[in-house]
């Protein structure tokens, strides 16, 4: 019996070598990769004849990975499948279960929501049958995607072109940028102006904001408008009123979601969603730590909630009295409510020890992986702490006529945002302002007095930050989907990332446009977040996925009837570039990829040459004097070169500008700051002259 151990199956490397380390020698660990049985790509593998009963085969690569799986399980005195603990999760370990012929009483089902050592043996002791209901709801999913993508995907290739596909989540995701886009081109703008005036009153100077006309709110709508009031102020005599000072608090936010973190990491961080879900995974998995091995660094990344187990508070309270005090340690623990639609399965995405700060373990991780674990251990140790508290002081000051308005506020205790504070898309952070001494009553004499016109702006296109809050809000997908929702959408072309914003492409606003035409349930978001909450409830044992099935795909074999033949064929105009194919000499077109457009020689098949467009900048290259190109790397990074590589080698990322520095004389290029302002930063490194510049100075190429 001396090779007899117990088997423990995982899903990735990583973790088996990190869970490894914490069971011993009487537990072996190894891994699945991942799914190791899936529907077969070469057809549709539902049988709508027999309940929808899907067919399983082995993944392509996966049958090494199973002979080793089943040779290592002949020898297991017990399996424990402990892939994650979502649905996922749950799927795979029943596939294995079933390869492996484990009967479905058997408690072979282990979760780990932390690799931690206590997190892992606890988990070992607490072994459980595989969960027939999360399994049905992940089969109910996936069914559903292959019966709309499979169906349907054939009338577009057939109408639209090759290649192409629909889906019940990305095809709602796409359709609310398609949407967006049409908000943008219709929004017609309309002019208004604000003025703003100094006062000075006790012998201190203040700047207000005109506010109305007799006590109410007054719009100011064209600069006549503005004129009148600038009138007022050089007739009307102004006293100071309703002078308020009071405190205001400012509270944390809840410890990360899936959702809330993507966001985050996008915002602060610049990553994408998928960037972000495969950092997370790492810092989940385990990392090697100088002096402590491999540590699961962070706990389970796929999340609604922002539940939080009792030791982990207690872990963080300690480590907020260390280091930063009992004035930033509330009395009782913060506690945060948890959406209503959320599943709640597992607890918020937290460090798996409070005590391991960032800045401790920083030498032994990435760049990446230092920003985004600090990002999670910032927003966990801030969720614990006291309320930021600040003074605030509000007057008016009131004519005859009009009145103008002053707000100051300053930060009296900083509480959590000593750590963290959340910044949300369309808001900047709390900044302190004036706080003159004001007196009730007291003359205001008005001087310096600006008026501004300004236009109302269309709604912003969607950051994948914003666009991941809105599915959310919508309740479409869940925190295991938008990342790959996304990335479908960029690949396919239908979406395209331009400066971090998503816009449509002609391809995806035709096909978005068949699809609301032919298909509307299944791009209406009312319709997709129904479906959500009927899988959620066949998760719960209370909905019969068959049935699931069977209700939905009635209805769609009608509509996928009608639409074929409704369906007319689309041929997408494609613009003609004047740059020549250097193959084959036909003038190329522009067509649109992954990572924007490019163009490509119309001969295809038969010619596939492709090239990325390049932009004169309009700035000559440091090196030869030759131009600068704009151009698209690999991976759709934009960079700059010059136009005679390879015998110049010129190459930056930043966006060179044809100015140089004031200071050395030096290499300069353009640079955005947090808040958006634009920068000209010296490249010489013992120089780093920074020229703050206006918006219009920069070119399109920025």
């Amino acid at each position: 019996m001396a090779n007899k151990y117990k088997l423990v199956i995982v899903e990735s490397p990583a973790k088996a070598r990190t869970i490894s380390r914490y069971l011993g020698r009487t537990y072996h660990v190894i891994a699945s990769q991942g799914h190791v049985r899936d529907l077969p790509k070469s057809q549709i593998g539902v049988d709508v004849e027999n309940n929808f009963e899907p067919k399983y085969i082995t993944i392509r690569g996966r049958g090494d990975i199973l002979d080793g799986i089943r040779k290592e399980a002949k020898n297991a005195t017990q399996i424990l499948l402990a892939t994650d603990p979502d649905r996922e999760g749950e799927a795979i370990s029943w596939h294995l279960a079933s390869i492996l012929k484990i009967p479905e009483s058997s408690s072979c089902r282990v979760e780990f929501h932390e690799i931690t050592s206590r997190e892992i043996k606890s988990a070992i002791k607490k072994s459980r049958p595989v969960d027939m209901d999360l399994v049905d709801a992940q089969q109910a999913r996936r069914v559903l995607d292959r019966l709309v993508g499979y169906k349907i995907s054939p009338i577009l290739w057939a109408k639209v072109g090759k290649g192409l596909s629909a889906g019940r989540v990305q095809s709602v995701a796409a359709s609310i940028i398609v949407d967006r886009e049409r908000e943008i081109e219709a929004f017609e703008p309309e002019e208004y102006w604000t003025v703003s005036t100094e006062f000075t009153s006790g012998g201190v100077s203040f700047k207000t904001r005109f506010f109305g006309l007799n006590g109410e709110k007054t719009e100011l709508r064209c600069r006549e408008d503005a004129q009148r009031v600038q009138d007022l102020l050089a007739k009307e005599t102004f006293t100071v009123s309703s002078v308020k000072r009071s405190e205001r608090k400012k509270y944390p936010a809840p410890p990360f979601t899936t959702s809330n973190l993507q966001q985050e990491a996008s915002r602060k961080l610049g990553f994408t969603t998928a960037r972000t879900m495969q950092i997370a995974q790492q810092l989940y998995e385990g990392v090697d730590i100088k002096g402590e091995g491999t540590q699961g660094l962070v706990s389970y990344i796929r999340t609604d909630s922002t539940r939080v187990s009792d030791l982990a508070i207690d872990a963080v309270r300690m480590e907020i009295m260390r280091s930063y005090g009992l004035a930033f340690l509330p009395e009782k623990p913060n506690e945060f409510k948890t959406r209503k639609s959320a599943q709640d399965a597992h607890e918020a995405i937290r460090p798996t020890d409070a005590a391991r700060r960032p800045e401790q373990i920083r030498d032994s991780l990435t760049r990446d992986q230092y920003r985004l674990y600090k990002l999670i251990w910032d927003r966990f140790t801030a969720s614990q702490m006291t309320p930021a508290v600040y003074d605030t002081l509000t007057a008016e000051i009131n004519g005859q006529s009009a009145s103008f308005r002053f707000g100051g506020q300053k930060k009296r205790f900083a509480g959590f945002t000593a750590v963290y504070e959340e910044v949300l898309d369309d808001q900047q952070g709390d900044m302190d302002t004036a706080m003159p001494d004001l007196i009730d009553g007291a003359q205001a004499v008005p001087g310096e007095t600006e008026s501004e016109q300004h236009f109302t702006q269309p709604p912003p296109r969607f950051t994948e930050a914003s666009l991941v809050r809105a599915l959310e809000e919508k309740g479409i997908g869940r925190p295991s989907t938008y990342a790959p929702t996304i990335s479908t959408i960029i690949n396919r072309g239908y979406i395209a990332r331009e400066n971090k914003r998503l816009y449509p492409t002609e391809l995806g606003t035709v096909v978005t446009g068949i699809m609301k035409k032919n298909f509307p349930d299944i791009v209406d978001e009312a319709f997709t977040a129904d479906l959500e909450e009927k899988l959620d409830e066949v998760e719960a044992g209370r909905e019969d996925w068959h049935r699931l099935i069977a209700d939905f795909y009635g209805p769609f074999e009608e509509t996928l009837k009608t639409a074929e033949e409704a369906i007319e064929k689309v041929q997408l105009e494609e613009k003609v570039s004047d740059v020549p194919c250097d193959k084959c000499g036909t003038m190329m077109v522009y067509r649109m990829g992954r990572y924007g457009k490019f163009l490509a020689c119309p001969n295809f098949p038969e010619c596939r040459n492709t090239m990325a467009i390049q932009k004169d900048i309009g700035v000559p290259c440091p090196d030869c004097g030759g131009r600068i190109l704009e151009k698209v790397s690999r991976k759709g990074r934009k960079f700059y070169g010059c136009e005679r590589y390879p015998d110049c080698t010129f190459v930056s990322w930043d966006l060179p500008v044809a100015e140089k520095c004031p200071d050395c004389g030096g290499r300069m290029v353009y640079k955005r700051g947090r808040k958006g302002e634009g920068y000209r930063v010296c490249v010489n490194e013992s120089c780093r002259k920074r020229v703050q510049i206006a918006d219009g100075e920069v070119t399109e190429h920025e």
